[in-house]
């Protein structure tokens, strides 16, 4: 018996569960990249005082924050970055007697500089679990009256990249001045010294990935491409047309 599209039903329902299965072996491949998030959006990273109504927390739920992902502070040298796992810290809006294992001074500022600069800290998120930031300058006012905080969790996702993984602490970035002094220019970026650029990699490069199994069992990127390659291989082999 032939169904309406003039195929046996015998090779339609084959076809049909090829196609399938092609179809569930491509969406994979499109993995997610690492993801860059601006604090903030365009209000940037200040306190209540420069800008009314931050509510940094808002801003952070809902997000997925994952390991390899990098936070973009786009702030002044009136402002800093500290990012902390300790619960402590966080609370108290001080870092003076945190450990270093523990907490990031990122940026430091100059609270006396009346011709503040702008600058862009990139943080990136290398451990899993709650992860705390704040500004703690003008003994923590900025934090604690002045909303500047908030606090994420970073889960497992691809794992750290391999430029990452090398030092899962980071290095703190550089706390001297930053320079340039026309407002029209671009802010300096301050980074961890270790690291080239923050950029996006692929799944198959992740450090806990080397071969076409991935750490959970699954398949990463080049095992799947390879088991596509058969799949399309067996859809060739599969007659199109009527049995003779």
């Amino acid at each position: 018996m032939a169904s309406q599209s003039g195929l046996p039903f015998s090779l339609l329902i084959p076809s049909l569960s090829s196609a399938t299965l092609f179809l569930l072996l491509l969406l994979p491949l499109q993995s997610e990249a690492y993801k860059n998030y601006t604090v903030g959006d365009s209000l940037g990273w200040y306190d209540s005082s420069v800008k009314a109504g931050v509510d940094y927390q808002k801003w952070a739920s809902g997000k997925n924050f994952s390991l390899g992902d990098f936070l973009f502070f786009n702030t002044d040298t009136n402002h800093s970055v500290i990012q902390t796992y300790n619960l402590t810290t966080y609370s108290l809006c001080d870092y003076d007697n945190a450990m270093e294992s523990d907490t990031i001074q990122w940026s430091s500022s100059n609270p006396s500089n009346t011709e503040t600069q702008p600058v862009t800290v990139a943080v990136p998120l290398v451990k899993e679990g709650t992860n705390y930031f704040f500004s703690s300058d003008y003994d923590g006012d900025q934090c604690r009256d002045g909303h500047q905080r908030f606090q994420i969790n970073v889960t497992h996702g691809q794992g750290l990249p391999k430029d990452l993984a090398t030092d899962n602490q980071g290095a703190p970035a550089p706390l001297g001045p930053v320079s340039g002094n026309d407002d029209d220019s671009a802010p300096d970026t301050i980074v961890p010294a270790n690291f080239d650029k923050p950029h996006n990699e692929s799944a198959a490069d992740v450090s806990d990935s080397p071969s076409a199994a991935g750490p959970s069992g699954g398949l990463t990127g080049t095992g799947r491409i390879m088991l596509m390659a058969s799949c399309l291989l067996f859809l060739a082999c599969i007659p199109h047309g009527g049995m003779s």
